[in-house]
């Protein structure tokens, strides 16, 4: 499973890539607006910035909702890296414009999946990658990980490449489910990667250890 890291903080994606297990970073404007970065051009530098800092795949998402508008967007950041991800939204003109990014090798990314119908749909016309939001899932009562899953057999029935991109990961037990039932990618923060390394056991076996070894030691 690859880690992608959903901030736009740069001192945490730096954290994560330093950590050697980060192979991308989701980001939106929602998140740069979250860090303080607003105006077009202060957001564009920010894309290239991520991009420079990392050695995988940068999702950066189009505002437009219209088919001329995504296209026009997604080209643009295409242009700015050769990281950088088009992030479309799972919308009727996002899926043609998908479509057309496919042909011309751009990568995507069909965002806001909620249904296996619409990760089918992605698949067809050609994204990189499709992020069902398994939180937002879990929110209203829907298990989110099931999706996952309903996704992966489809896109195994019919030898999809589409990679599936587990988002809105709330905490550790979402990304190993997420690994269990064979999502490609899980994106999350910062807290939930390291929240792996955590277990009570793991703390209390190195502090005896660690104890031991002084008593023997001095």
């Amino acid at each position: 499973m690859k880690f992608f890291i959903d901030t736009a903080n740069l001192e945490q994606i730096k954290e994560a890539q330093a950590l050697g297990v980060l192979d991308g970073v989701t980001t939106n404007p929602s998140l740069m607006a979250k860090e303080g970065i607003k105006g077009e051009k202060n957001i564009i530098q920010h894309y290239v910035d991520i991009c420079n800092a990392v050695t995988g795949d940068v999702s950066a998402e189009v505002i437009a909702t219209d088919y001329e508008g995504i296209i026009k967007e997604g080209e643009q950041l295409a242009k700015l890296h050769k990281q950088i991800v088009v992030k479309v939204p799972m919308i009727k003109d996002g899926i043609k414009a998908i479509k057309y990014f496919s042909n011309k090798g751009i990568k995507t990314n069909c965002t806001l999946v909620f249904t296996a119908g619409q990760a089918l749909l992605a698949a067809k016309a050609g994204a990189t990658y499709v992020s069902p939001f398994i939180g937002r899932l879990d929110d209203v009562a829907y298990d989110g990980v099931s999706l996952i899953a309903q996704i992966r057999l489809i896109y195994g029935n019919y030898g999809y490449k589409t990679q599936i991109l587990a988002a809105s990961i709330r905490h550790v037990m979402h990304i190993i489910q997420c690994a269990e039932v064979g999502a490609d990618v899980a994106t999350c923060p910062l807290s939930a990667i390291l929240g792996l390394l955590k277990h009570p056991l793991t703390d209390s076996g190195l502090a005896q250890f660690l104890a031991d070894y002084k008593k023997i030691n001095g």
